[in-house]
């Protein structure tokens, strides 16, 4: 592993605005850092090579909702697939991810999981999520209505036990029959519980926080709209402390104004994901996700039948850049929503830049654009 010192024009980490700043990386860690410029006179920085970077650097993206890029759809992929779609990402800023397998069959869950498992065990991913299938029909978005299905026990223990300890984060529909017995047990095997795709009332998804569940996946998309009198799963997710929000910022899935409500509202728990389909990266086209046919077109991607949107075909780095430009939050702001509060409910340690943490880096342009990205002390 290399070993250098980075020094920029601006840092901001999640605890603050360090200005010009610089960081010690060695064997894919930051040792040190600081502001200014290290002082020449100190024996463990003098003999690195130095290197200026013109912009700011923050913290690797985090995206825990990712189902794929470059064609290739983390649920169907084989382990090449999958490790040339989580190289897109890395090279787009997020260094850490945890790869989303939507609804299907018991069976082919099991294969997928058995699939990315080596991948979570080199650090490429750094977990699974499995979006389905205990979703609503109701609020299904792309997921094939015929695939759906409540928790039952048996099948809860047969995909913990095919996961093999990968399992990092399940989306659930609180409502359905057997739901929150089974937040209880993926909750006890350390398992994060999102609530999601679900028609569920508010007081259904704060009795699931009760539970354990401590995500909302992707606010206002899969839930009945926010009302006055039933706030549903939007409410609770804008007002329940206990849950980090998903928040899908590519310019589609939900309005500016949505947008703000839901960063306003969540402070300190918005969570910027991509939920990037096979087409990220790659073309317009036909695609399939949860047993669904999609379309992408001008790289929208809905369902071949126009009923619904079928992910993003964009990157959380986009959705910083959107967020800085054109929401015009503070750089801190996007940090956490970016990596930080990710990092803090997957239960990852060492994506906050400081000394011991992953090497894990992104330089913005002065509108939040992702330029040089190094990951694990590498740049790619």
């Amino acid at each position: 592993m290399t070993a250098q010192v980075v020094l920029a024009d601006r840092v901001v980490t999640a605890e603050g605005d360090v200005g010009p700043g610089w960081l010690a990386v060695r064997d894919g860690l930051v040792v040190d850092a600081g502001p200014g410029d290290p002082s020449r006179d100190r024996a463990e920085l003098a003999g690195l090579p130095r290197e200026r970077v013109a912009g700011t650097v923050v913290p690797g993206f985090v995206d825990q909702h990712v189902h794929g890029a470059l064609g290739v759809d983390f649920g169907t992929a084989d382990e090449a697939g999958a490790r040339r779609a989580a190289a897109h990402h890395h090279r787009a800023g997020s260094a850490r991810l945890v790869g989303s397998v939507a609804t299907a069959s018991t069976p082919s869950l099991a294969r997928a999981l058995g699939v990315l498992s080596p991948l979570v065990g080199e650090g490429v991913l750094d977990g699974v999520h499995l979006e389905g299938p205990w979703l609503s029909a109701t609020r299904r978005g792309a997921h094939d209505a015929g695939l759906l299905r409540s928790p039952e026990p048996a099948e809860v223990e047969a995909l913990l036990e095919a996961a093999a300890g990968v399992l990092r984060m399940v989306t659930i529909a609180p409502e359905l029959p057997g739901a929150v017995d089974a937040i209880r047990r993926l909750v006890a095997a350390d398992v994060v519980v999102a609530l999601g795709h679900s028609d569920c009332t508010a007081e259904q998804a704060h009795a699931a926080a009760d539970a354990g569940a401590t995500v909302v996946t992707h606010v206002f998309n899969g839930m009945r709209p926010l009302h006055h009198r039933e706030p549903g799963l939007a409410g609770a997710a804008l007002t329940d402390d206990r849950l980090a929000v998903e928040l899908i910022l590519d310019g589609q899935h939900v309005s500016r104004d949505a947008a703000e409500i839901a960063r306003r509202a969540s402070s300190g728990r918005l969570v910027l994901v991509s939920d990037a389909m096979a087409a990220t990266g790659w073309s317009d086209g036909r695609y399939a996700i949860a047993g669904s046919e999609v379309v992408v077109a001008d790289g929208v991607a809905m369902l071949a039948d126009g009923s619904s949107l079928a992910g993003s075909t964009g990157t959380v780095g986009e959705g910083v850049a959107r967020l800085v430009g054109e929401h015009g939050v503070s750089l801190q702001e996007a940090v956490r929503a970016s990596s930080a509060t990710a990092a803090e409910s997957l239960g990852l340690v060492g994506a906050g830049l400081a000394p011991g943490d992953r090497a894990d880096l992104v330089v913005l342009d002065d509108r939040g654009r992702t330029g040089r990205v190094m990951r694990g002390g590498r740049w790619l």
